[in-house]
């Protein structure tokens, strides 16, 4: 399933503490764009029906059966792309076509 690194782990806690979201969980969502290439959304929300839930370096994550199969083997990490700008990155096997996505801070 989804990994994450733990300077990804980190930028999480921080956005948690930061947005007051209490005791929700990071929720990660992919889906298929029109071009092939999976894109990618996440934030805090509650737990619904048949998700899966697990746990990557102490924060708990969220992945709806629709995004299981286009999430397996991926790792989410932190990175400084520029000097000073970070994003969140999504490395993923079953993204084929794509160069890593970045997801804007949560």
């Amino acid at each position: 399933m989804l990994k994450l690194t733990i300077e990804a782990a980190e930028q999480i806690r921080r956005a948690a503490e930061d947005s007051d979201t209490g005791k929700l969980a990071l929720r990660v969502a992919a889906k298929r764009g029109p071009d092939g290439s999976i894109e990618y959304g996440m934030g805090f929300d509650a737990e619904r029906a048949n998700d899966l839930q697990f746990l990557s370096e102490g924060i708990a994550i969220l992945v709806s059966p629709h995004s299981k199969e286009l999430l397996m083997g991926t790792v989410l990490d932190f990175v400084e792309i520029e000097p000073g700008e970070f994003q969140f990155i999504f490395s993923n096997p079953n993204d084929t076509g794509a160069p890593p996505a970045a997801e804007s801070p949560a």
